[in-house]
């Protein structure tokens, strides 16, 4: 199989599949969409459109056989750099605002535009110079725009990291003239009961939960799989991000929730019920077949409408396959790729707590897009950087940016409210996490040390009492050459 964004190549065909013709002299709309699956051998076999695979794309391939992609090989307008029409349009830009443009008198003003200027600037680079990631749809400079995006956001934490409390608070009211005030003080948790009977609605403490984090929490962990493309790791993400909560309620008041809001509308219902519809989307995107053909080679209408919108989908897929328990190097990169998540989740409720952002501003909001958008990717790198260390050989530039960021929004927490993280933490809390980190530590050195190094013992003497004696005997009685001595005895006879 080809890697997202691999580079267009045909796969080969059997020769029934390249048999198969439309006896109409007709093609239909899903047939102008994926021209594979009814389409002459001459139009699939053209050199012109056939190439070579790589040794990387050879091995993908393997490791994913039912997974195939065909495609035509058409670049067009669409698909280019424009390297140089982006530099002409920048340029006229910048002569239009230095040349025909009155600069205004107000500092504060000219400093903003001053600001959001150089980072459109440092865009406009990026888009057209930075390296391509592993996914191309619907275009690679959606993703190179994202990746500059990472490093505007990782440049803007690195500044706030850098100043004091005070000023980093203030600072936000640069962007927002409402930020930059304490949060007011919220009731959470409250009234626990699932049925009330002394309201005139029973279930109002239900339906008051009922709110816009609902479905963000289903849409959330829907997109979530879609990124890890694991049922047990996005089961044991979700549980323990509960278990967090239950340990963290002390320090931040909005982790306080009722039972039943824990573990069934988050774990069962929202969580669980968007994990499922993820591994749902999952199975189809790994079965379908992705074959592509150039849009001014589609005749219809029809099916140029389809070929646009199916631009918005994977140019193919690959399946996930984690195997934490196969050696220790991906026991402790799945470990690694937990936490990290963990931690990112929990940057989001203290971030907004130290810098006094309300859950409901627009930055709130814009962070979670913005990891929708770079999560994806930086797992797809991990991926391969675990899984195919011969090809890739360093961490790819989206995961290391994305891992500097959950870092550097971690360190601006520590530093901004230590007061908050240094709570004391009550001690039931202290002795489950510490009887936790004990099982994972011994299963650990069971798993990838005792047990190995017990198997490799039995093996061993294993071939010790294979090790043929003088006569050509094995210990055991049993000739190496000829079998067991009763059998000599049966031939002879």
């Amino acid at each position: 199989m080809l890697r997202e964004g691999g580079a267009p190549v045909p796969a080969d065909m059997t020769r029934s599949e390249a048999k198969k013709g439309n006896p109409g002299g007709s093609m239909s709309a899903e047939e102008q969409v994926h021209p594979g699956l009814e389409q002459s051998s001459s139009e699939l076999l053209r050199p012109k459109l056939m190439m070579k695979q790589t040794s990387k794309e050879s091995v993908l391939q393997q490791k994913n056989p039912d997974n195939q992609v065909y495609d035509d090989g058409t670049n067009t307008f669409f698909w280019r750099a424009h390297t140089v029409t982006v530099l002409f349009i920048l340029t006229c830009v910048l002569v239009y605002v230095t040349v025909l443009e009155e600069t205004p008198q107000d500092t504060t003003y000219n400093t903003k535009r001053g600001i959001v200027a150089s980072i459109l600037v440092f865009l406009c680079f990026g888009v057209t110079q930075a390296k391509d990631g592993p996914f191309t749809r619907p275009h690679p400079a959606y993703w190179r725009f994202w990746l500059c995006v990472s490093v505007v956001y990782e440049l803007f934490l690195i500044f706030i990291l850098f100043q004091t409390v005070h000023d980093g608070r203030i600072f936000m009211k640069y962007i927002d003239a409402k930020l930059g005030v304490p949060l007011p003080e919220r009731d959470y948790g409250g009234n626990c009961l699932v049925y009330d009977a002394n309201s005139t609605d029973p279930f109002h403490n239900i339906w008051d939960k009922m709110d816009g984090f609902v479905p963000a929490h289903f849409l959330g962990w829907y997109i979530k799989t879609l990124m890890i493309r694991d049922w047990w790791m996005c089961m044991i993400i979700s549980v323990m991000f509960e278990f967090l909560e239950y340990s963290l309620e002390h320090q931040l008041p909005n982790f306080s929730e009722c039972w039943w809001d824990h573990w069934i509308m988050d774990v069962l219902v929202c969580n669980g019920l968007g994990i499922y519809c993820g591994m749902k989307t999952l199975s189809w995107l790994f079965m379908k077949p992705y074959q592509w053909q150039g849009l001014w080679s589609i005749q219809s209408y029809k099916g140029k409408i389809k070929r646009i919108a199916f631009q918005f989908t994977p140019y193919s897929w690959l399946k996930f396959e984690w195997k934490p328990a196969s050696n220790l190097r991906r026991w402790l990169a799945v470990l690694g790729i937990i936490f990290m998540f963990l931690l990112a989740e929990l940057n989001t409720f203290y971030l907004k707590f130290v810098l006094w952002m309300p859950p409901e501003h627009y930055l709130v909001l814009l962070r979670l897009v913005f990891f929708v958008n770079v999560g994806g990717v930086a797992m797809r790198e991990i991926y391969d950087f675990m899984d195919h260390p011969k090809f890739h050989k360093k961490l790819g530039q989206q995961a290391w940016i994305v891992a500097a960021i959950t870092v550097t929004e971690f360190l601006i927490v520590v530093k901004y409210d230590p007061h908050t993280l240094m709570l004391p933490i009550p001690l039931f809390i202290i002795h489950c996490w510490t009887l936790g980190f004990i099982l994972i530590v011994s299963w650990t050195l069971w798993r990838f040390f005792i047990r190995d190094v017990t198997l490799r013992y039995k093996e061993t003497q294993k071939k010790k009492q294979e090790v043929p004696l003088g006569n050509g005997s094995t210990p055991s009685g049993r000739s190496k050459l000829n079998g067991s001595s009763d059998s000599v005895r049966q031939r002879k006879s």
